[in-house]
């Protein structure tokens, strides 16, 4: 456990929570204890309270400060838990002034990994999706301050920078989007060596974006895609712009363009609605797009949206047909790794310092670190074994 005096936060959600949260880890005083929560879904919410509530437990003397969507979607109901001391405001949580700390305070912070919210808020309003209510309107941090935090957390010792938004791919910085944005840091930073981007709707990936996406090396060849669903009518009524065949279409491109690059997949299991046959051909998307890294979510209902008014599949057979998501992703997984025995790997080192990622984000475990290779630098691994959910390698 961290010492009394020094500030914790507590993240729950998506990449861009964790991004905000390295923010406000460094404004935050001493003796501070911060819940960033979620408001997705309706175990999203719960799963804050919880957080709360062991974090009150493990901190009994710090200020306990509760930020994120989930408080900002309910801010009295939060504001009432006796465990609270204060809330703030999501628009305000990475000002310095609300944590008490002085315009321009963030110190250098040496990191393997970098986590950079750069978009934020969502203009789609899905059927089961609360975001519009906790962040607001679609809304793009302009691209010259990007360039500059990358250059910062580069100059701090960062390899690589992961840039995170609630709808990435729409990333509008009047009239440039994404892939202008990527170009910039690409070519301003030089001394970036990787990037990686989170969740990415399929619908918002332009020509320039895929062609980014497929040529540029230092953009490392792991798409994560923001699917939810793998049947049209589910997709339909989750009110998705793309289709089932569109976004496989949309993977088979990908791979044609880049043979190593793996694909990521946000899946939702038991939506309102979803019978047998509708499951079906979202298990057979996993096996059919090849994907990898499945974010596997069983559907909860969120207060407010059209679909928590839907007709509700079962709770049991949501969570199973979640864990069936799971398998058919791990063994897909599975697969990839076995084919990777006998590659070569750039390897960043990450804490402790026997293991890291590939650039296609396969987890690797080094049989031994090396002190040549200290955590942050990138080091080529030839992979000699896989087990189920990583790869096994030694430093060349």
């Amino acid at each position: 456990m961290l010492a009394p005096s020094a500030p914790e936060v507590v993240t729950l959600g998506c990449r861009l929570n964790i991004a905000e949260s390295e923010t406000i880890r460094q404004l935050a005083g001493a003796n501070v204890a911060v819940v960033n929560g979620c408001g997705v879904t309706h175990q999203a919410v719960k799963d804050t309270r919880a957080a709360i509530r062991r974090l009150r437990r493990a901190r009994p003397d710090a200020q306990l400060v509760v930020t994120g969507c989930a408080s900002e979607m309910d801010r009295a109901a939060f504001a009432a838990m006796p465990e609270v001391d204060r809330i703030v405001a999501n628009a305000a949580k990475l000002l310095p002034a609300s944590w008490g700390a002085r315009p321009n305070a963030l110190p250098p912070r040496r990191q393997t990994r970098t986590f950079l919210g750069v978009q934020n808020g969502c203009d789609h309003h899905c059927t089961f999706c609360a975001i519009p209510q906790g962040r607001g309107r679609n809304r793009a941090d302009p691209a010259t301050q990007v360039v500059l935090r990358v250059a910062a957390a580069v100059e701090a010792g960062a390899c690589e920078v992961v840039l995170s938004g609630v709808d990435l791919a729409s990333y509008d910085d009047h009239g440039a989007g994404l892939a202008t944005l990527l170009e910039r840091v690409l070519a301003e930073v030089p001394a970036l060596e990787r990037v990686r981007l989170s969740s990415l709707d399929p619908a918002a990936i332009d020509d320039a974006l895929f062609a980014v996406l497929t040529q540029e090396p230092r953009v490392m060849p792991h798409v994560h895609l923001s699917l939810q669903a793998g049947d049209d009518l589910i997709l339909k009524r989750m009110r998705r712009r793309h289709t089932r065949a569109g976004a496989l279409a949309l993977i088979d491109r990908l791979r044609a363009a880049r043979a190593d690059l793996t694909i990521g997949a946000d899946l939702i299991a038991g939506f309102p609605t979803e019978d047998e046959g509708m499951f079906a051909n979202s298990l057979a998307t996993i096996g059919q797009g090849q994907i990898a890294f499945a974010h596997v979510f069983p559907y909860s209902p969120r207060a407010g949206t059209p679909a928590a008014r839907m007709p509700q599949v079962d709770p049991a057979v949501v969570r199973h047909r979640a864990a069936r998501l799971r398998d058919a992703a791990a063994n897909v997984l599975s697969h990839h790794l076995a084919a990777q025995v006998g590659t070569r790997q750039r390897i960043l080192i990450e804490r402790p310092g026997d293991r890291g990622h590939a650039p296609d984000y396969s987890s690797v475990r080094l049989d031994a670190p090396s002190p040549f290779h200290p955590i942050g630098s990138v080091a080529v691994a030839t992979i000699t074994a896989a087990a189920a959910d990583h790869l096994i390698g030694t430093i060349a």
